[in-house]
């Protein structure tokens, strides 16, 4: 049988999966990589990197990438987001700072700055705001605050005062979810947008990581430096993902964080990564691993899948978990282009829902 990239699909076991067609992106960042964004519309990747820029990749059906667009800030880049119609690009970064490219203008290195918070903008997302056909943007920042933009005014029109930093925020259609220190979780309702439909506590023990909300919107994961995830709305009790008992060493678990969760667009089942260089795919409402894959030789910072799920995008990158000391000029620091294939990612049949 052929395979996305070309050439014959890749065997994999019941539970183990096969890396040997993931193909490493052409000219990747020269610095750890922070987030990783596809196009709505289009096989376009964007990237943020700690080296200041975000880069705008093409990939063809075969794996082979382009560079096709860049732009600079003036400190790393912590996030990365595209709009909905594909034509707009957003970064924020440690410069405080939203840019945004239009790729509409034609040009390949412009930007222009949408937001500023105080302090470091850790997360960005673009929002649609009803009975307007103009996307407006939210940015999450270590100020404990959260803003809502029109990108056609300097000032922002409304903002949130969180709890604590804002590690970590995701948006699926009405539903937002802020994930900040302390493990605070605020739930938003964008229908009411300047209010918090719910704060809750984590239900993971340890620090927030990243939360990502299901593709129907009715809930969201959450996952932590623990190396756990867990799915609210849906499940109460949480997913050991990244965690691993040494040999003769019982009592023991080595634990890695969860650096990144995301969600299969066309089947809502979802993929993890984290510290420990793994990625596995899971399906949420059956509470059961779809397939996992081998260590990739460095930490996974951040992953995603294009629009119809036919590619999961993994970065290979420092990802300051063991801090400063521990990064340097040989650790890895690429992306790599898997190609999904049909039964990686697809609910088994006949699972019971638990």
């Amino acid at each position: 049988m052929s395979g996305l990239f070309g050439g014959s699909a890749a065997t994999t076991t019941p539970t183990q999966g096969d890396l040997s067609k993931d193909i490493a992106l052409t000219a990747p960042p020269d610095d750890s990589i922070s987030d990783l964004s596809f196009s709505p519309q289009s096989d376009h990747l964007a990237i943020a990197s700690w080296d200041k820029k975000v880069r705008i990749y093409e990939i063809n059906s075969n794996g082979e990438s382009s560079g096709k667009a860049l732009f600079e800030h003036e400190a790393p880049v912590l996030s990365v987001h595209w709009s909905k119609d594909g034509t707009k690009v957003v970064g924020g970064g440690a410069d405080k700072a939203a840019r945004m490219m239009d790729l509409g203008s034609g040009s390949t290195t412009t930007s222009q700055q949408v937001a500023a918070h105080d302090q470091p903008i850790r997360a960005v997302r673009f929002i649609d705001v009803p009975n307007s056909n103009q996307p407006m943007l939210v940015t999450g920042s270590w100020d404990r605050t959260v803003k809502y933009w029109d990108l056609r005014s300097p000032n922002p029109v409304a903002s949130l005062e969180c709890q604590e930093r804002v590690y970590t925020l995701d948006v699926r259609d009405k539903l937002m979810v802020i994930g900040t220190a302390e493990r605070f979780i605020n739930v938003v309702n964008l229908n009411e947008p300047q209010k918090f439909y719910k704060t809750i506590q984590s239900p993971l023990k340890w620090q927030t990581r990243v939360v990502s909300c299901f593709t129907d919107a009715t809930g969201f994961a959450v996952g932590s430096i623990e190396g756990r995830c867990a799915m609210q709305y849906v499940e109460d009790k949480d997913h050991e993902c990244h965690r691993e008992n040494p040999p003769n060493q019982r009592g023991t678990a080595n634990v890695y964080s969860v650096n990144s969760i995301s969600f299969h667009p066309v089947y809502g089942t979802f993929s993890t990564a984290g510290s420990d260089g793994t990625f596995h795919y899971w399906d949420k409402d059956a509470k059961h691993r779809l397939k996992g894959y081998p260590a990739v030789g460095g930490a996974i910072s951040a992953s995603t899948f294009n629009r119809n799920g036919s590619i999961f995008a993994y970065a290979v990158s420092y990802d300051w978990s063991k801090g400063f000391s521990q990064n340097n000029a040989q650790y890895p620091n690429k992306v790599m282009l898997h190609p999904v294939l049909a039964d990686e990612c697809k609910p088994k049949p006949g699972a019971k829902k638990r």
